[in-house]
């Protein structure tokens, strides 16, 4: 920022500065504004502030597993990497809309193999999104992974990874109780509880392969999501207990 002089000033206006927001209107602004961005954005202060990326208690996001239904739209989304590879399923309820991520994966130093056959198990049929960086990481005799998922016969797709925007979309789902959690995924409810900015607001780029997931399944979710093939009969619990994922 330049300096303030005599020919030169800086207004630091708010919503208490404008007259026509009451204050109905303002409770249901702040309501709807995560709470690193509420003084930036009632108050003009630029700052982002650090502590948790979404601030809801994790009780209030989870909910106990049921059986998901055939004509549920289903995705997921996938997040690659040598030290861990994560992977979150969602599905839609077409009556309210809200999506339930129901399964996980999550697993280090394997080979690409190894994860693919663990995503379809829990239904081939289902498309996914990927890290749009796979495309330019590489493993297995400098193949780009994305390439090599898709040979292994995984329908993916590169995510839509606008950050910021999908942190609050994110967020918005779980504040107004459109996104749900199931107890059963142990890994993500463990990164949830960690996911943080810094001080200086930025995110922590440490244990938050499944938060990075999420984000790409809630971005790409009109992309990738849909509804089992009509007459597919595949074995497809949709509880799972994976000892290699962990869960």
């Amino acid at each position: 920022m330049g300096e303030v002089s005599s020919s030169k000033y800086m207004v630091n206006a708010g919503w208490d500065d404008v007259p026509h927001l009451n204050a109905k209107t303002k409770q249901e602004l702040l309501a709807s504004t995560p709470p690193h961005l509420r003084n930036a954005r009632s108050k003009g202060t630029p700052s982002l502030g650090s502590g948790a990326i979404y601030p809801v208690a994790l009780e209030d996001v989870t909910c106990t597993p049921f059986a998901i239904p055939h004509y549920w739209k289903r995705a997921y989304a996938l997040d690659v990497g040598w030290n861990r590879t994560a992977c979150i399923w969602g599905a839609q309820d077409p009556s309210d809309g809200v999506i339930y991520a129901y399964t996980e994966h999550y697993m280090g130093q394997a080979i690409p193999a190894v994860h693919a056959t663990s995503i379809k198990a829990r239904g081939d049929w289902i498309k996914g999104a990927i890290d749009p960086a796979s495309r330019g990481k590489s493993q297995d005799e400098g193949k780009q992974l994305l390439a090599l998922y898709q040979q292994l016969n995984l329908k993916l797709t590169p995510a839509i990874n606008a950050v910021e925007p999908g942190l609050y979309e994110v967020w918005t789902l779980l504040s107004t109780g459109r996104l749900r959690i199931f107890t059963t995924l142990m890994h993500t409810q463990a990164e949830y509880r960690l996911y943080r900015r810094d001080e200086h607001g930025k995110v922590v780029k440490k244990n938050d392969h499944l938060m990075d997931a999420l984000r790409y399944l809630v971005m790409t979710w009109h992309l990738v999501s849909s509804v089992k093939p009509a007459g597919l009969h595949v074995h497809e619990p949709t509880l799972i207990s994976d000892s290699k994922a962990g869960y």
